[in-house]
């Protein structure tokens, strides 16, 4: 099991293992000497981005920095360093000390190298034929999926017809994942769905816990965060989707406001994200 020692609050671990660096905010975070890991051996973690198809309609497309590629690449590598700081996971390094992190397409067999792959703000993605058969084959031979950065109601409907294209609901249902599942106390203990907002949001509202993305509808699902999963035939946990929240703003962004990573990075982002990798590694 990938540990992380924590007797004082998910906020206050993470400000003690940052602080041991001496960040200055604004600038963005340096490469530490990297520490001996065995948890998996001859294993490591990549950070696996996906680049999807877009309506052109609706939003960019492949290879034109659409949707896809929101909060990339500092999220990847902010996320990837801290998760090799707070847990014994070995995440993949390059042999100068950089953290990898790659993109793939849903319909390359380049795919099924990695267990775990990143999607985010889906409110245009529209997946093609190719692309639904290689997410569901990845998915059902056992691969992870976490979606992130998508608000209000167009977004969730759109992600629910997508999602639908690819696993029928009636044989793999799209369910609330409930506060007492692993998925919330695998490393950090938590006790809600985060709500991380933009960046944006942050310094419109002042620090208020108010999303920039409120613009979008609301009418049909309110404005919480909420955690939706999808479970294979076995039981696994195949798929987290997480609505109405931006934890790759709070990883992307750690740097750039010390109250922004404080209220959200530390606490929330961070955490949230660790656990879900730290599951999708482990079961």
């Amino acid at each position: 099991m990938v540990l992380l020692a924590s007797g004082m609050g998910v906020a206050m671990c993470l400000l003690l293992c940052l602080n041991v660096e001496g960040q200055r905010f604004g600038r963005r975070w340096r490469q530490i000497e990297p520490m001996e890991r065995d948890i998996f051996p001859g294993n490591t973690f990549t950070f696996c981005r996906v680049e999807y198809s877009v309506d052109p309609a609706r939003g960019r497309g492949r290879g034109r920095r659409g949707g896809w590629a929101t909060d990339y690449p500092e999220a990847d590598e902010n996320f990837s360093l801290r998760l090799s700081q707070i847990t014994t996971l070995n995440v993949n390094q390059t042999e100068d000390g950089r953290f990898k992190h790659v993109i793939v397409h849903l319909d390359e067999e380049a795919l099924f190298h990695y267990p775990f792959v990143y999607m985010c703000n889906v409110r245009g993605m529209s997946l093609t034929e190719a692309e639904q058969d290689g997410l569901r084959s990845y998915l059902l031979r056992g691969g992870f999926l976490l979606v992130d950065d998508f608000w209000g109601d167009y977004s969730w409907e759109n992600w629910v017809y997508e999602i639908s294209r690819v696993l029928p609901p009636d044989k793999y249902p799209l369910v609330p994942v409930p506060l007492d599942h692993g998925l919330f106390h695998i490393v950090f203990d938590l006790d809600e769905v985060p709500q991380v907002p933009g960046v944006r949001s942050f310094y419109t509202w002042e620090g208020r816990d108010v999303s920039y993305e409120i613009r979008w509808s609301y009418d049909r699902y309110g404005t919480e965060a909420r955690c939706w999963g999808i479970f294979d035939k076995q039981g696994r946990l195949m798929v987290v989707a997480i609505h109405n929240t931006d934890l790759g703003d709070g990883w992307e962004r750690e740097g750039e406001n010390y109250e922004y990573f404080r209220m959200y990075s530390a606490p929330k982002a961070y955490p949230m994200g660790i656990n879900i990798v730290v599951y999708a590694m482990t079961h």
